[in-house]
């Protein structure tokens, strides 16, 4: 295990900083039912860290508890080196963590532009009254949210479409927007949840050059969970594997591709 106090190099000569987020003995239950049985894991800042295992292992749960949706019945999380008390998800997006999710959840009706701005909400301090008059700092405040916005469209090559009805779009298009949305947030940290579900082999090379491109040009710390393996290992610094709510395996792509107990329980490959 690394050093949790300190940074690493990765295998391609990246240096990946400290510690940005720990995840300490969490276990989650509804009622008599455990998603999560006692797993630790940190998240280093600038890395790519995935979640992976077979359905049903806990990954979503484990998501929505670092996003805030759901708080832990036992366990910590620690954020930028303090402990998170328990949060509404729009205080944890205000602390810097934005998230995609499995089933999108855009708004249809409203355009691309329009679906990416609301990502900047936690950025806008001007109240309704300002808002709805488009004066003095509200009008200031949506130049300035409207620019990022701009160039987050532009970076993910989705200008042609920026004035289109998010309805009118192919499922692999919307799965773009949604990660604008989430990127117009700035986050410290992005959460993708099967970010290349449901995507034909064009689709997925393309997310994956952006993911790989957001990382590197923003710096921007990410963690996914996502099923195609291949995928997993081209992309992930790190990876955390859990199945039936325990963890089962963690370190880097190919210590965990030779990990006997995720090959027995997930990969399903000859040892």
């Amino acid at each position: 295990m690394l050093d949790q106090s300190e940074g690493y190099v990765t295998a391609d000569g990246r240096q990946i900083g400290g510690v940005l987020m720990e995840m300490k003995n969490i276990t989650l239950k509804f009622g008599g039912v455990t998603a999560i049985s006692d797993i630790s894991f940190d998240i280093h800042e600038g890395e790519i860290r995935a979640i992976i295992g077979p359905n049903g292992a806990g990954k979503s749960s484990m998501l929505n508890v670092i996003s805030g949706f759901y708080t832990p019945t036992i366990g910590e999380v620690w954020y930028k080196g303090a402990q998170r008390p328990a949060m509404k998800p729009y205080e944890v997006a205000r602390m810097g963590v934005a998230r995609t999710f499995q089933n999108i959840a855009l708004f249809e009706g409203m355009t691309v532009l329009d679906n990416v701005m609301t990502g900047r909400l936690t950025h806008m301090k001007a109240g309704i009254g300002a808002q709805a008059l488009w004066w003095g700092k509200a009008q200031r405040e949506e130049i300035e949210n409207r620019e990022i916005v701009e160039k987050v469209i532009d970076f993910l090559e989705i200008q042609n479409i920026r004035k289109t009805p998010v309805g009118r779009l192919p499922y692999g298009l919307k799965k773009r927007v949604e990660l604008a949305r989430a990127l117009a947030a700035e986050p410290s940290l992005l959460l993708l949840d099967e970010p290349m579900a449901g995507m034909n082999v064009e689709e997925k090379e393309d997310m994956s050059r952006f993911i790989l491109d957001v990382n590197d040009e923003f710096g921007t710390t990410i963690a996914l969970i996502e099923h195609d393996m291949g995928v997993v290992m081209d992309l992930s610094d790190r990876v955390v594997v859990m199945d039936y709510g325990r963890k089962i395996g963690d370190g880097t792509p190919d210590e965990v591709r030779n990990n006997q107990d995720v090959i027995d329980a997930y990969l399903g490959v000859a040892h």
